[in-house]
């Protein structure tokens, strides 16, 4: 019978995903799929478990696209509507299979139907692919199997995959425009400094008068950039690339970094409402599913995608442990709004706490939509404001001469 192993894998280490075969105590053969930095950590977790290793293979990643999460969410969409409409599990995962046109996925829906097959449990199969189903998701898929209400949770695993979906994308949306428009100026500058403003340069030559400062000022900043451009640009690139790797390896620098997109004008506002909607969505999935409070919370944390709400998570799970309310260990962390804890507390004193927790995240999902809409007309006519002085500022410095000329003539 196949099992699966997951360790867990350490923060800053590049991870790969491993297909590997072996026996246990009793002889029996064995695979999985695990998510690890190297073939040695796979080998150590598997003999820690007593697992004989007959083969260890670093998975190809050819052979399709990547699957996404928005493949997921389609894929558990497909199955709980299949399993209400009273498909068995097996052929609704043929149905899904057959009709995917990512390779990847495709494979995989396989390899998870065949251990279901053969007896492994539908949350011990998914939890083979670590990359794709989470424990949030691996913990939901239980709590159905062992109460019976399988195509239930998946519908509501769907319904929670569907609106987080939909939250990233209006953040991307409210993001994009004016990225866009940085990169597309910054690269009419360099256009500007390196070509435009020497042909320029050449032409006040012939003049044989004094250049305004203005003008001076600006073929000033063009030489340099001339001179040094390997330089501008190669701190650009080395910069970001040692910042980006920094966030990505480092735990005080993710921290830090999401403090501060908290504390961003405009857009922190932004951010904090839809970390708050995650949340509070999150744990009325989780509440709802019939998991228990302090295990549900386990999930609850990473799933805000911010490492604030992680630790203020940590916290609550701690309190609520130890027998504090949850509205209580909410408000001690400092970091949830008014609005979140008073319908918190109404949830907990008349015992419908996930539908609470669902019209609070709700609340904020509206909120964010709302916000991307005011950012997206308030944005626009900002940026062009800003483009225009500094492009226009330019423009009308070089031609500061030629007007000086004109009115000597």
């Amino acid at each position: 019978m196949a099992t699966a192993v997951a360790p867990r894998g350490i923060k800053g280490v590049k991870e790969f995903v491993f297909e590997w075969e072996g026996r246990d105590k009793n002889g029996k053969v064995m695979r999985g799929e695990v998510r690890a930095g190297g073939e040695a950590m796979v080998s150590a977790s598997l003999r820690r478990q007593g697992i004989l290793i007959t083969r260890i293979k670093k998975r190809r990643m050819s052979g399709g696209k990547s699957i996404k999460q928005k493949d997921i969410a389609v894929f558990t969409r497909q199955l709980a509507t299949m399993m209400k409409a009273g498909v068995p599990l097996l052929q609704a995962f043929d149905i899904v299979a057959r009709g995917s046109t990512n390779p990847r996925l495709t494979r995989m829906l396989n390899d998870i139907r065949s251990d279901v097959e053969t007896g492994t449990s539908l949350s011990a199969a998914f939890r083979k692919h670590p990359m794709h189903f989470d424990a949030l998701y691996c913990n939901l898929v239980e709590a159905g199997e062992a109460g019976g209400i399988l195509e239930a949770l998946l519908d509501r695993l769907a319904i929670y995959q569907e609106k987080t979906l939909e939250l990233k994308r209006k953040i991307k949306s409210a993001l994009m425009y004016p990225i866009a428009v940085i990169v597309v100026a910054f690269v009419v500058l360099t256009v500007i400094m390196i070509f435009v403003i020497p042909a320029f340069k050449d032409v006040f030559k012939s003049f044989g008068a004094d250049l305004p400062a203005p003008t001076l000022a600006v073929i000033a900043m063009s030489e340099f950039f001339v001179k040094y451009w390997w330089a501008i640009f190669g701190f650009l690139g080395g910069g970001g690339y040692f910042f980006m790797q920094s966030w990505k390896r480092s735990e005080k620098m993710q921290k830090a970094m999401d403090r501060l997109f908290l504390r961003i004008p405009i857009f922190g506002d932004l951010i904090y409402k839809s970390v708050i909607a995650r949340w509070t969505r999150t744990l009325s999935t989780m509440f709802a599913a019939g998991v228990p409070l302090v295990e549900a919370l386990d999930s609850v944390g990473g799933a805000s995608g911010n490492a604030v709400f992680v630790e203020a998570t940590e916290q609550i799970q701690k309190d609520v442990s130890t027998g504090s309310p949850l509205t209580t260990s909410m408000q001690s962390t400092g970091v949830f709004p008014a609005m979140v804890l008073q319908m918190c507390a109404i949830g907990e004193e008349s015992g419908a706490l996930d539908h609470m927790l669902g019209k609070a995240a709700e609340f904020y999902e509206q909120e964010v939509d709302e916000m991307v809409k005011g950012l997206s007309s308030l944005m626009e006519p900002f940026i062009i404001v800003i483009l225009g002085v500094l492009i226009g500022g330019i423009v009308v410095s070089m031609y500061l001469p030629i007007f000086k000329l004109g009115a000597v003539v």
